[in-house]
């Protein structure tokens, strides 16, 4: 299909898809009605007769174009993968391990946070595996419940967001690679990493919260109730996330044995895909390898060797039945299917706007007179963007697969040379995450409340200082980094805002205490 110059009109889409996902709280008709009204302005514009038919027709070729199968068949695997883990019994077993291992309450805490940092291969997976194995732990030594749903929390977005091998990076990745603005989309992905603040300072944050008792606001009084012997139990039965029935005959390797399988078969595929074992010797270095892969098919076929390591390490042992087996490998694949319908969306609202209307070039004819100004508060203004529209949708996947081909035509305008355009798109990353982390309808945020067993009211209301303290710290460093474009002084300015904060309302909290 041969491109329309549409001008403003190129901007209508993703406008319409931001504003229902706002009104509607629901991004997958958002994001349809917004592939199918620039479908229209296309049909329209090109002068093709029959415009109801050709609408529709143009949105659906648009969508078959642009869907990478190969990340479809990544996330439907590792869905599967996650889903006969936990029926094999491996998540229960590696609690049961860890019980006996534990001793005090910081320990506890830091062997919470170590296990969901470990599970980074997915978020939904992180939530239920980290809260069913350590919800007994924490019982013990007197933690809320839900300091245990923010340890959650705190380390399942802002874990995926900065691994290389997870659904988030071949989600990510995907979008990346339908700008068209980077040699290789895994290359990009590993880039932002260390400009991704929020993910960063939240790590930072769970690990001073674990050893240094920085609690404050609402998080402070329901530690206090948990010393006393509340810790805010209430058990949930709820059929969409509920984890399946484990098996009795479980053991810690059926969890750890996988995941290590998926990691290492990730790099080799990852390697050979980027030519390491070819015949053109300026790729038999890992990095030219790395550099020159594509993550997408080297993800699939390590999540399918991985299924394949659990099928051969559950089913002759007796542990799963072949039937048992297959019938998880179905309800891991159901579980994957609306993370796998926003992605097939995102990337065909991406096409329309990129392919179709020529919305870069429109923005690039706004922003070329730019003074500076909007350059160096660029990366801030687009934290503040993503992070609004994520918590206001309750989706992070959603969020970057709407912004980022906005963001990344808008930062090669505006620096065309220089490190912009890999920071703005890290603050697009970071604010998909901290929205996504504090929105009371985020699937994380409900995941977590459900995976420690806790009132989803009190996660989200403990959670929101949190989340908040390390968003309004990570937007200082990208205010710092829009003008220096210097990694360690924004980073560093970051790290200081947020280590002063929390300081400051543990001795508030101190001296409030001792009034009393």
């Amino acid at each position: 299909m041969d491109p329309f110059n549409a001008g403003a009109l190129s901007l209508l889409p993703p406008i319409i898809a931001i504003t229902l996902a706002l009104w509607t709280k629901e991004v997958f008709s958002s994001l349809m009605i917004g592939i199918l009204s620039g479908s229209l302005i296309y049909t329209i514009g090109m002068g093709q007769d029959f415009v109801i038919v050709r609408t529709i027709e143009t949105a659906f070729a648009v969508m078959v174009k642009k869907v990478d199968f190969n990340i479809i068949i990544f996330c439907t695997l590792l869905g599967s993968l996650v889903y006969v883990i936990s029926l094999a019994g491996g998540t229960r077993a590696y609690g049961k391990w860890a019980t006996r291992r534990i001793k005090g309450k910081t320990s506890a805490l830091l062997s919470t946070s170590a296990l969901g940092a470990f599970i980074f291969i997915d978020d939904y997976f992180n939530c239920l595996t980290v809260g069913t194995v350590m919800r007994p732990v924490t019982d013990s030594y007197k933690i809320s419940r839900a300091k245990l749903a923010y340890i959650i929390d705190a380390t399942a977005a802002p874990i995926c967001i900065i691994a290389p091998i997870s659904s988030w990076a071949a989600a990510v990745g995907s979008n990346l690679k339908a700008t068209g603005a980077f040699e290789s989309d895994l290359a990009a992905f590993v880039a932002t990493i260390p400009w991704n603040f929020y993910a960063l300072l939240s790590i930072i944050m769970v690990v001073m919260i674990s050893v240094g008792n920085f609690d404050f606001g609402p998080m402070r009084k329901a530690e206090q109730r948990a010393q006393a012997g509340d810790v805010g139990e209430i058990e949930k039965n709820d059929d969409n996330h509920k984890q399946p029935e484990a098996g009795s005959r479980g053991h810690v390797l059926d969890m750890l044995v996988p995941i290590a399988a998926l990691i290492v078969f990730a790099v080799l595929a990852l390697l050979f895909n980027g030519g390491y074992w070819g015949k053109d010797p300026a790729y038999h270095t890992l990095a030219a390898a790395f550099g020159n892969c594509s993550a997408a098919p080297a993800l699939a076929l390590a999540s399918f060797s991985a299924l394949l390591v659990a099928f051969l390490q559950f089913v002759p042992r007796g542990v799963l039945s072949l039937k048992t087996f297959m019938d998880g490998c179905m309800q891991g694949m159901k579980a994957m299917m609306p993370a796998n319908t926003i992605l097939v969306l995102a990337w065909a609202i991406s096409g329309v706007c990129r392919d179709l209307l020529q919305t870069p070039v429109f923005v690039k004819s706004l922003v070329e007179a730019d003074g500076g100004l909007t350059g160096g508060l660029l990366p801030a203004i687009i934290f503040i963007l993503a992070g609004f529209l994520s918590f206001s949708t309750g989706t992070a996947w959603g969020t970057f697969g709407i912004l980022i081909p906005i963001v990344v035509p808008v930062a090669q305008v505006v620096d065309p040379n220089g490190s912009l355009v890999l920071i703005s798109l890290s603050a697009t990353l970071a604010g998909s995450v901290f929205g996504d982390h504090c929105s009371p309808i985020s699937d994380t945020t409900i995941l977590s409340s459900a995976g420690a067993a806790c009132m989803h009211i009190e996660h989200v209301s403990t959670q929101m200082p949190y989340a908040c303290v390390v968003a309004a710290s990570s937007l200082v460093g990208y205010i710092a980094a829009g003008f220096s474009q210097s990694l360690p002084v924004s980073f560093g300015a970051g790290l200081i805002v947020m280590v002063l904060t929390l300081f400051y309302f543990r001795n508030r909290a101190r001296r409030c205490a001792a009034a009393a």
